[in-house]
């Protein structure tokens, strides 16, 4: 494609759809994926992972399942669950290729299947992504689950992936049951803004055409893309993919602030239009104190008598300027913010 061979890309580097060829290790996601490996291998029950929206839960989520599926255990994944109790057993019976029936019959079944491959020595787990979707009943029938068990082990793993809304729902006091059963809990933060630049790099160079080195990017675009984004791995990729399409259409290489700032501009994100409002009321700022300092300095050598009163002239107007910047409020999130 033109596109991608104008910026030396094998692939889109930003795309929307979690891709684990491109995942970036931060140091906080690393531990968690470790974590929840040796808590499912240690056979402990329910394991949740909470974290805002475009944090990075669903990425850690596909590649917790393709470790699983390497290591050949029996896993059942639901990636839209539902608060219906019968309708949620018919798909984890379907994901472990178990017939329905009635909830008994399906409870019954379940049973059978996970002692069966407990005695073969392998681990059942249930992946749940957008956990909070499963609402009270849902949760009630997860905790049902994690009663199966023998003396010694819990014969399904259970991990839950959701929203800050999960957390919500299961400090209910008619839910504390399966809130005390939850062995470990962890949670996803937007990256730093050392690790956005980090991870900007990084992406970059998962999609590069064989040879190329040169930046896509200036430092001082990146900067602002990082700062824009506030860490979150997908408003990064909603931004720098629309950044490259707007360099692309100018024809230029390296993405500069200007094309940045046209993408936050494009985004209908609240943030990302204060913070590129901020800058430039900054820019204004420093472009009239320059111009006022030039003045003032003109009317001293022209009338050195005048040099009193133009000094107490630039520093009004320099107070003036900053208290204007000060002034503005900072970033609020919107709703709209975290959406896709």
């Amino acid at each position: 494609m033109p596109y991608l061979a104008h910026f030396g890309l094998a692939r889109h580097p930003f795309g929307l759809t979690p891709n684990t060829d491109q995942f970036f290790p931060v140091e906080n996601m690393a531990q968690v994926l470790d974590s929840l490996r040796y808590a499912i291998k240690r056979n402990s029950g329910i394991f949740k992972v909470v974290g805002d929206v475009g944090t990075g839960k669903t990425m850690l989520c596909r590649l917790l399942l393709r470790g699983l599926d390497g290591e050949g255990e029996p896993v059942a994944y639901l990636n839209a669950p539902t608060p219906d109790a019968d309708t949620l057993l018919a798909a984890i019976c379907q994901e472990f290729r178990l017939p329905v029936g009635s909830r008994a019959e399906m409870m019954a079944r379940l049973n059978a299947f996970l002692l069966e491959q407990h005695a073969a020595q392998r681990n059942p787990v249930l992946v749940v992504d957008e956990a909070q979707a499963l609402g009270g009943e849902g949760l009630e029938t997860v905790r049902l689950l994690s009663n199966l068990e023998t003396e010694e082990h819990k014969l399904l793993q259970i991990v839950l992936f959701g929203q800050p809304e999960l957390d919500v729902l299961l400090a209910r006091p008619d839910l504390r049951q399966i809130t005390q059963r939850i062995v470990f809990a962890f949670q996803t933060e937007p990256f730093s803004r050392q690790d956005s630049l980090r991870y900007l790099d990084h992406r970059i160079a998962c999609s590069r055409l064989a040879g190329v080195d040169y930046p896509i990017f200036t430092p001082s675009a990146a900067r602002l893309l990082a700062a824009a984004s506030r860490g979150v791995p997908r408003v990064i990729n909603v931004l720098a993919d629309k950044a490259l399409l707007i360099a692309y259409g100018d024809g230029a290489n390296p993405v500069t602030d200007r094309h940045v700032e046209q993408a936050i501009d494009d985004t209908p994100y609240n943030a990302h239009r204060m913070l590129l409002k901020r800058r430039k009321v900054r820019r204004l700022a420093l472009a009239l104190v320059a111009a006022h300092v030039w003045a003032a300095a003109g009317l001293a050598f022209a009338f050195p008598e005048a040099t009193a009163s133009a000094v107490t002239a630039v520093e009004g107007w320099i107070g003036r300027a900053q208290a204007h910047f000060v002034a503005l409020p900072s970033p609020q999130v919107s709703p709209e913010m975290e959406r896709p």
